[in-house]
């Protein structure tokens, strides 16, 4: 009975769109490329199953949290929230602040630090400690200034703070120094230093293109100790870095969107939808990988997904 309600009242809220006055919904979209194309996949439903208008801002997870905080319609949706990376926003405005709802549908994801095959098997680079190591020094050194490197994300990640922390908690910022370039810039210089064979440390996660574009492996880590894992972000104190431990693996991820709870009022359809969005990994995968391996047109691409997955738009929707 619940879900013939539920169905029932977002159908005929999908029906009177026409007729009442839906606001824009301004689609936040983080750097990365599973938040972009969530981002365009969640804009083409709202104007094309919804009826509706939406717009695409960037913008930091900060910046992305604090709008919809506002309720203002600078930013209405989170479309990539990583959980508990960024559990410092959910917990403020979503558990304390009431602002911001999360959708109940979700994806998980898996994060750690990924070496090329090569790496593995022909200098025997396996585990996260094998990076504190003078040899690791050397093979990770692509500049010549006789230090490693290791990318630990792009600024404005909350993963990136937690790695950071990572590198320092495991003693591998003695070998290799931590870089924090944007993921565009990374993954060109990533394909120079895999097209040479060099030593290439990274902070990855699933899912993602690079899985698909080169062989890699996730080194392996203690597994996740709560004990042994304490990270304090950057908006919960100035002094995070130092009251921050990090000394186990990720755990595994929950991916879900979020969204402004003003929308309840000023779009109620597009309210509805959100809370019932239920992207899966592989399909997010596979999209990634069209869009930034083959060079596809990120709209067209999710406009041809969503045309072929109809079934899971109506679901979404609460249509079937």
């Amino acid at each position: 009975m619940k879900k013939l309600t539920l169905t029932t009242t977002l159908a005929l809220t999908i029906a009177t769109t026409g007729a009442m006055a839906q606001e824009k919904v301004m689609v936040g979209e983080p750097s990365w490329p599973g938040a972009k194309i969530m981002s365009r996949i969640i804009g083409q439903v709202i104007e094309t199953r919804l009826g509706g208008e939406a717009d695409y801002a960037p913008g930091a997870n900060a910046v992305i949290f604090a709008s919809m905080d506002g309720g203002r319609g600078d930013i209405d949706v989170h479309p990539d929230v990583w959980l508990p990376n960024q559990s410092s926003f959910t917990n403020e405005y979503v558990d304390e602040k009431g602002t911001v709802s999360l959708s109940t549908g979700s994806y998980e994801g898996r994060a750690g630090i990924c070496v090329p095959n090569y790496m593995v098997e022909e200098h025997n680079i396996k585990s996260i400690f094998d990076l504190a190591t003078p040899m690791a020094q050397e093979l990770f050194d692509s500049d010549g200034d006789g230090k490693g490197e290791i990318w630990v994300g792009a600024s404005g990640w909350a993963s990136t703070n937690t790695f950071k922390v990572r590198v320092r908690d495991y003693g591998i910022e003695t070998f290799l120094e931590p870089t924090t370039e944007d993921e565009t810039v990374f993954y060109s210089r990533l394909k120079d230093l895999v097209d040479q064979k060099k030593g290439a440390a990274f902070y990855c996660y699933a899912p993602h293109y690079v899985h698909a574009l080169y062989p890699v492996t996730i080194l392996e880590e203690p597994e996740n100790d709560p004990n042994t894992y304490k990270m304090v972000q950057p908006d919960q104190d100035a002094d995070w870095y130092n009251k921050s431990r990090v000394d186990s693996g990720e755990p595994v991820k929950t991916v879900t969107v979020a969204y402004s709870n003003s929308l309840n009022e000023r779009n109620p359809a597009a309210a509805s939808f959100l809370a019932n969005i239920d992207m899966s990994a592989q399909s997010l995968s596979e999209l990634t990988y069209k869009v930034v391996v083959q060079g596809g047109d990120i709209n067209e691409v999710v406009a041809e997904w969503i045309e072929n997955n109809g079934d899971i738009v109506d679901g979404w929707l609460g249509l079937i």
